[in-house]
């Protein structure tokens, strides 16, 4: 089980977690990523995620960035951005540590970004 505390991955959750080996253009490092699958899946030791990074203004040309401001629930340190068309499945063993949680609306606006790459909307 991930996390020092015992703590596993939950919806909403911003936990930091190691995305390398990657491939192509796929996010790299080990960086912020928002779980957005649901809780109630269980078995598999698998989260859905969206890889956080630094905010940047060509960011509002393109849907499919969700804009997340640095608060005391998410912990941010800056303006960042949750990347919908780098949704990826993830194990749990990837993950080091839980730093924050996204707010309700800002996991609308991240689960909207996906969509919007997904053509769901």
């Amino acid at each position: 089980m991930p996390g020092s505390g015992g703590e596993f991955p939950k919806r909403g959750d911003i936990w930091l977690v190691e995305l390398d080996p990657t491939r192509g253009d796929e996010m790299r490092k080990t960086r912020p990523v928002v779980v957005i699958s649901s809780d109630a899946f269980s078995g598999l030791d698998l989260k859905v995620c969206v890889p956080v990074t630094g905010w940047k203004d060509e960011f509002d040309r393109y849907d499919w960035f969700a804009k997340l401001v640095p608060g005391k629930i998410n912990n941010l340190t800056k303006t960042s951005a949750a990347n919908g068309l780098q949704v990826r499945c993830l194990s749990t063993e990837r993950f080091q540590s839980r730093t924050g949680r996204v707010s309700k609306e800002e996991l609308e606006d991240i689960l909207a970004s996906v969509a919007i790459v997904l053509e769901m909307l």
